[in-house]
């Protein structure tokens, strides 16, 4: 596997993931993180994901030339995450080929994005993720080190609010 840097000329290839992602879920009766809808039909998302991959930290995993993964980071939380005391690397988005489910490539860019916080200098990592259903994302982030630091909801304007979790690594 090869780690590079990401641009906006990834876009295709992050909403392939992410559209692969939410079809992965709903057949798993997991619609409560991302809905059912594709990411790439939904014009707000490619904008998101877009701004994402031009604003800021892409890194782009690659097995024989094709994107298997995607991890944005920022020195900011997403609006709807209070931003923290301490200087800190805010891990955005990551995304990985369901096909691959298992083989590190999430490990990987989460080990890549912690380097990059290192080299910066920045005391913690944080990020936010789906609390809903059994919670399962909330135990793959800790597999990779992080710690529940809150839970919170967002009203998303539908009958019931969507459930976060934010998680906390030490650098």
């Amino acid at each position: 596997m090869h780690l590079r840097d990401g641009s906006v000329s990834d876009l295709p290839a992050a909403m392939s993931l992410l559209d692969a992602a939410v079809a992965w879920l709903a057949s798993q009766g997991r619609t409560g993180q991302w809905g059912e809808e594709p990411f790439s039909a939904v014009e707000a998302r490619v904008v998101q994901i877009r701004q994402m991959l031009s604003e800021r930290i892409a890194r782009i995993a690659e097995d024989d030339g094709e994107v298997v993964g995607l991890c944005v980071v920022a020195d900011e939380p997403l609006p709807y995450v209070e931003p923290a005391p301490v200087p800190e690397l805010y891990l955005q988005l990551l995304v990985t080929d369901r096909e691959r489910s298992g083989s590190g490539i999430g490990r990987v860019l989460v080990d890549d994005a912690v380097e990059i916080a290192r080299q910066r200098g920045v005391e913690q990592m944080r990020l936010d993720c789906y609390a809903g259903d059994d919670e399962a994302l909330i135990g793959v982030y800790e597999r990779f080190g992080f710690t529940l630091e809150r839970r919170f909801t967002v009203d998303t304007g539908q009958a019931e609010p969507w459930p976060g979790a934010v998680l906390r690594r030490d650098i």
